[in-house]
């Protein structure tokens, strides 16, 4: 039988590069993102705007990630509802600001956890996950939502958009330029 501990290792390390790399690619695309379209929703009023989901996300991070082992990861404070409306008051800076904390808490959490973790129980809204679980639903939650903000951006953006991945027509030299790299 396998040696746990290096699989959970490994898994640790993939799951932080997964994270920063979600973040890595919204902020990206946040970046391309004037003030007057972060805040327009793509259409109706029931649409979500990128301040929308930067909002959802960082609520999301801060109640998943405080305390993250001993409470459960919703916490009672959070105010979910109201991370889906734009309020008066509310500006990018602050927004981006509750975005950075969120990433600092999860990025924290992250940092902590050791093999042994992973097989711990932690609850989200009474219901018991363990760890490993809880951090691939959170992992696949953020991607959705990172999706959602490269969407919405690069639309916003029209042909002044610089991608974020392999540009079109390019992915021959991307695979080449990498086959050269494993080979030295």
């Amino acid at each position: 039988m396998a040696d746990v501990k290096p699989i959970a290792e490994t898994y640790l390390a993939d799951i932080r590069a997964r994270f920063m790399g979600l973040r890595s690619t919204a902020e990206g695309a946040l970046d391309q993102t004037t003030d007057e379209n972060f805040f327009r929703p793509l259409g109706g009023a029931e649409d979500n705007s990128i301040a929308i989901i930067v909002k959802h996300m960082a609520g999301n991070l801060r109640s998943r990630f405080a305390d993250f082992l001993t409470s459960d990861g919703e916490k009672p404070d959070r105010d979910r509802d109201g991370e889906f409306e734009v309020r008066e008051g509310d500006t990018r800076e602050q927004i981006m600001q509750h975005w950075n904390m969120g990433w600092v808490t999860l990025l924290g959490v992250l940092q902590a956890l050791h093999p042994e973790d992973l097989d711990r129980a932690v609850t989200i809204r009474g219901e018991s996950h363990p760890v490993i679980g809880a951090l691939s639903r959170q992992l696949s939650h953020h991607a959705y939502h990172v999706g959602q903000i490269v969407l919405l951006a690069k639309h916003y953006a029209g042909g002044e958009w610089k991608t974020l991945t392999i540009p079109r027509g390019k992915s021959n030299d991307f695979n080449a330029e990498m086959a050269g790299k494993q080979q030295k």
